[in-house]
């Protein structure tokens, strides 16, 4: 489309790409009509509930399943003999265990009881009976290299993996200053809304199938490799989801396991995870153990930074990205010297897989936290430390960021929307103590996951139908795309339908995460729009008999300078080229390769701390996500909330409990497991910046998911250390350890005393 068209349309545009318009689904979510995959009924439908193990490591010994066949209504129980030719996980293990393999963690799949009701299913899986021949388990990795560990799958030979630049020993040598630390983060679990599960219907050589997943197309391409058929034979539907946050990226076995189990018994079967499953078997954010040390010179600029990272997997390997906990120490601040070594450690516990800003959270957290010890050690403002620091480009691949002076305009808006410059009274009453702290971030989002296609046609109504394969995790991304959709073309919103979540009625999309489903799909609905609107112009000037030059559009009217040509409503012309279809496509083939595309910002955190319960209030979070083009500001600030409250399960609250005597998982559930609620918030204020990226894309739109959660678990620990003089190297912040430090560093000082005096 030509570029004084677009200027001409977008002046007119009826909404314009950026206004809080509310979702265009929301009426269907508040009335019930959206459909999530636990809503789907199909005729003659039966129910799967799988059988777990309830040992951390061990064979299976025997499998009795006579008990659970003889009550009525059991269609069917799958063991690991009847599904033996299929395989599951990276490691290519038995999608269910037979008498003799080994199931490698609490909550692992032993087997499947399909039955006409739920509470039948679960009546019989409960009298499957399993015996094992234990094994010792390894839960705990900082222990992995111990003589007596047991040897897991994988453990056998731990490589490390090292990335960076320059020489650090050297670096280090030149430093004025040195901190360090050792550093603790937390295995922390997804527990979305919507738990995973799927409904099958295998028909003749098709399967439909009915999941909760931020990747159709994936699981698609996944199960049709593992079932040995063609890919057209799977089609894969998610209308609506209850959120994913990364665990959703993979397909999982309940998924597999309902499509095997509908061809064995010929009728569509549901299988969805209970709550006590999806803290065990659906992914996880791995545990870190993060030994960091940063040298710099007086002026505060940092010369070497060197990492050494644990990260405990789990019991098997899934599909999907790795936990790049390497990405802040070579990305985030200047620094020609730096080195990091990972290794992945296996352990008997559920496997790891993305969750938001997989990697980049836990090593901000602690990067973060070195930066305000740093700060303290050098008498330097911590925002002031940070702009010293600042890097204007890619150094491991030395290119420009695509908006390289972003995160320095963040600095800039978060320390005017949280008044970082005035005083602050850091003593609320006598026993309460106030603090703030500060934290920066980097993140990948703005880079896409091309590639991503799009179709846009016009209906024989005027109405336009946007086609595509991607998902809406809930976090809008049926509106946002719509917005781009009738800002390219100057239509009314409420005469767009976008159809998305189904393999069968759009084009290939890649796996909605990382933030960058906008960067990657806004590009190719923009050019499928602009495509279809040229082509409306090419058929109208064909069907008028006039020069496409004389055409011109405003939403509703097509008009020409031709005197005696009279407008065309949009709804008489395409009903009269019917059947001719006006249709556009377009692609986000690649990122740019003549910049580094990147999504950075900052955040400011105010805490209470009372000193005799041990309790941290978060009382205020500022944030100031380098987002590019905010695209629906409405939607954005519901991702900042909702980021910033995830931050703060993170530092203060979340956390996985194992008892590695017993090899498993104590708060396996929402009793235990704490998410932060209403009462653990506070108040959230997004600085907002919107600053088109267009280096980035042609729509200057990064992504802002992961952005809001990234820095806040630091800027609260940097807040608490504040306010009471104590650096907290392990998440969560509990009230505990904050009782302990209290303790330590009282008992620390009387024996100081006692020894002076």
């Amino acid at each position: 489309m030509r570029a004084a068209e677009l200027d001409d349309l977008t002046e007119a545009g009826v909404e314009r790409v950026g206004r809080p318009i509310p979702r265009v689904d929301a009426v269907d979510k508040v009335t019930g009509r959206a459909r999530y995959s636990a809503d789907i009924s199909l005729p003659g439908q039966l129910v799967g509930v799988i059988v777990r193990s309830e040992r951390p490591h061990a064979a299976i010994a025997s499998i009795d399943t006579n008990a659970a066949c003889a009550i009525e209504g059991v269609a069917a129980v799958m063991t690991g003999a009847d599904v033996s030719e299929y395989a599951w996980y990276e490691d290519d293990e038995p999608l269910l265990p037979r008498v003799g393999d080994i199931v490698r963690f609490v909550g692992d799949d032993v087997a499947v009881v399909v039955a006409e009701t739920e509470s039948i299913a679960r009546r019989a899986a409960s009298v499957v009976e399993v015996r094992y021949d234990d094994l010792e388990p390894l839960t705990d990795v900082e222990h992995v290299d111990d003589d007596d560990a047991p040897m897991l799958l994988g453990n056998d030979e731990i490589e490390t993996e090292e990335e960076g630049r320059g020489d650090v020993e050297t670096a280090f040598t030149r430093a004025d200053l040195l901190v360090e630390g050792v550093f603790h983060t937390p295995t922390a679990v997804h527990n979305a809304m919507e738990p995973h599960g799927a409904v099958a219907d295998w028909r003749g050589e098709q399967v439909d199938v009915y999941t909760s997943t931020q990747g159709i197309n994936d699981v698609r391409e996944h199960l049709a490799e593992r079932l040995g058929i063609d890919h057209s034979q799977v089609r894969v539907i998610c209308e609506y989801m209850g959120g994913g946050f990364g665990a959703k990226q993979v397909p999982w076995k309940p998924t597999m396991l309902a499509v095997v189990a509908s061809k064995l018994t010929g009728a569509p079967v549901k299988v969805m995870n209970d709550r006590r499953s999806e803290n065990l078997a659906a992914g996880k954010r791995n545990a870190t153990v993060q030994r960091v040390r940063i040298g710099a010179m007086k002026n505060g600029s940092i010369v070497a930074i060197d990492a050494e990272i644990d990260a405990e997997v789990g019991a098997y390997s899934v599909p999907g990205e790795a936990s790049a906990v390497h990405g802040p120490y070579l990305f985030l601040y200047q620094c020609d010297d730096v080195r990091v070594r990972t290794r992945r450690l296996r352990s008997n516990l559920g496997p790891a897989v993305a969750f938001r800003g997989p990697g980049y959270l836990e090593s901000t957290f602690v990067l973060e936290s070195l930066m305000d010890e740093l700060a303290v050690e050098l008498g330097i403002d911590p925002i002031d430390l940070r702009r010293r620091n600042h890097a204007g480009r890619n150094q491991q691949e030395d290119v420009a960021w695509s908006h390289p002076d972003g995160i320095l305009r963040s600095y800039e808006r978060v320390a005017e929307e949280s008044g970082w410059a005035n005083s602050f009274d850091r003593q609320a009453s006598e026993r309460i103590r106030r603090g703030r702290g500060f934290a920066a971030h980097d993140w990948v989002a703005a880079g896409a996951m091309p590639p991503g296609h799009a179709t846009v046609e016009f209906n024989f109504d005027g109405s336009v139908h946007v086609g595509l394969s991607a998902q809406d995790l809930g976090t809008g991304t049926r509106t946002v795309l719509s917005q781009v959709v009738a800002d390219a073309m100057g239509v009314d919103l409420s005469h767009i339908r976008l159809s998305l979540g189904d393999t069968s009625t759009g084009p290939p999309a890649p796996t909605s995460a990382g933030s960058a489903t906008g960067p990657t799909m806004a590009p190719a609905v923009r050019a499928a729009a602009l495509a279809a609107f040229d082509d409306l112009l090419d058929a109208a000037a064909e069907h008028l008999g006039v020069d496409r030059s004389t055409l011109s559009f405003d939403g509703s009217n097509v008009s020409s300078t031709v005197a005696d040509v009279p407008d065309q409503p949009l709804t008489d012309l395409c009903a009269d080229l019917s059947p001719r279809v006006v249709h556009g496509w377009g692609s986000k083939e690649a990122t740019p390769d003549d910049v580094s595309p990147r999504a950075q910002g900052s955040a400011e955190a105010e805490v209470e701390v009372d000193l005799d319960t041990g309790a941290v209030r978060v009382t205020r979070i500022v944030v100031g996500p380098d987002c590019g083009r905010i695209l629906n500001r409405r939607l954005a600030d519901s991702q900042v909330l909702g980021g910033v409250t995830q931050g703060i399960g993170f530092a203060l609250t979340e956390r996985q409990f194992v008892d590695h005597h017993l090899g498993t998982v104590m708060n396996p559930d929402l009793n235990e497991y704490l998410l932060p609620t209403a009462s653990d918030t506070c108040e959230i204020v997004h600085a907002v910046l919107d600053i088109p990226d267009l280096a980035a894309n042609e729509v200057g739109a990064k992504g802002i998911g992961e952005l809001p959660l990234l820095p806040v678990p630091a800027a609260i620990a940097n807040a608490v250390h504040d306010a009471i003089g104590i650096r907290f190297r392990d998440l969560p912040i509990t009230r505990k350890r904050v009782l302990d430090a209290l303790t330590a560093r009282d008992t620390s000082t009387r024996n100081d005393e006692q020894e002076s005096s």
